[in-house]
This record gives structure tokens, sequence and C-alpha cells, in this order.
């Protein structure tokens, strides 16, 4: 059906929805979280990279006041592990306010803040 399959139509869903809402509200009152690398309860996608790179981008045409990600390496609640995935292409692609959450200490948060 028209929100199942592809990437695109995997997310229409959650675009419409916030389409609906900056309509109803303002776009400066609207904000998202995204966990496109949680894998709660066999949730997870086959390409998550893909996938929040993809709404990143999609959440530009609203002008919403932030979207919120929760880092890859967060894979259960206060579980954190290594790993290669990360934020970093979303964070390029969102043009409004970008905010992270996952693990973070003092080090963690002012390295990734430098980072490009």
């Amino acid at each position: 059906d028209q929100y199942g399959g592809s990437l695109e139509n995997r997310c229409r869903f959650a675009l419409e929805i916030v389409e609906a809402v900056v309509n109803e509200i303002g776009a400066d009152r609207v904000g998202i979280r995204l966990s496109p690398f949680a894998d709660y309860m066999d949730s997870g996608n086959s390409n998550p990279s893909a996938l929040g790179l993809y709404m990143a981008e999609s959440l530009n045409k609203y002008g919403i006041a932030y979207c919120h990600m929760v880092e890859p390496r967060m894979k259960t609640l206060g579980e954190k592990v290594e790993c290669p995935e990360s934020l970093i292409p979303m964070r390029k692609a969102f043009k409004g306010t970008f905010i992270v959450a996952g693990g973070y200490d003092r080090g963690d948060g002012n390295k990734a803040v430098l980072e490009d």
C-alpha cells in the first residue's frame, strides 16, 4: 500500500503527521524525535542510515523547530555500545536545530559538537 515497501512510503505517515501539525499550530512549535537505529522489540530497519537521512532531508520542507535523534550507539535504555554508524550525515542534512541524545558525558558532548 502507500505506507509500506519503499523508503518513501515507510516515511510517508510520519511526514503527513508533521505536515498536519505544522498546518495546525505552526512550524515554530513543532519538533520530532527519531530513533532510526533503534531495534526495540524487533522494530529495526534494514538500512537505518538511509532512513534517518531521508527523514532529515524531508523534514526541511516543513521548517520545524527541531529534529531530535537518538544516537545509534544506544541499543537499549542505559546500554551504550561502540558502532560505526553516525548521526553526522543527518545533522548536516537537517537545516534547523538538531538535538542528539544517547549516553553522552561531558567529553562525548564536546567531541560531538566539534565533529563535522
